[in-house]
């Protein structure tokens, strides 16, 4: 998810798509959240680790 987040705000920066780059950001924030919450041990989606 983080991924997709920096290719579409890539995307985005390049083809001055402003929408794009919100949803980059959306896409980096949970991404982030999740992979924090998978390496402390929380289950996240009823898995032990997330990435």
């Amino acid at each position: 998810m983080i991924v997709i987040g920096v290719v579409l705000l890539i995307v985005a920066f390049l083809a001055k798509i402003t929408i794009l780059w919100t949803v980059g950001i959306i896409l980096i924030v949970i991404g982030a959240i999740l992979f924090l919450l998978g390496r402390l041990g929380h289950a996240v989606g009823g898995r032990r680790h997330y990435w």
